[in-house]
């Protein structure tokens, strides 16, 4: 799938779309889902024009790799959830019921959650 430069976060990359940010470096940003699943639900996203898990382990530079898993970790500790836990879910393709065709990864944590998949 090639990837579409007009996707929401791509918008909210250029700064056509604010959102709340968590965090932000030279690889990745992070920022409140307006959606939420969960009391604290936050969306990573590389800067690079990824579709996926698949799109980015293959073509993404091994800086942009190491970058973008650091700073998935560095949002997590920035919002002190190290010692409760939380869940990262990064959906690919539409049987994951991916939205947004640009790799994310969910941070989703602020209470106990419930099993991974539902029947």
């Amino acid at each position: 799938m090639a990837y579409d430069q007009n996707n929401v976060f791509a918008m909210i990359l250029r700064g056509e779309i604010p959102c709340e940010k968590v965090y932000e470096d030279e690889f990745a940003l992070s920022f409140n889902d307006i959606n939420a699943q969960a009391p604290i639900h936050v969306l990573v996203i590389p800067k690079g024009e990824y579709v996926s898990m698949a799109d980015f382990s293959v073509a993404a530079s091994p800086e942009e790799i190491t970058g973008f898993f650091r700073a998935v970790g560095e949002t997590a500790r920035s919002l002190g959830l190290e010692k409760d836990g939380y869940r990262l879910i990064a959906n690919t393709g539409s049987n994951a019921h991916q939205e947004v065709p640009h790799l994310h990864f969910h941070i989703l944590s602020g209470r106990k959650l419930g099993p991974m998949l539902s029947r």
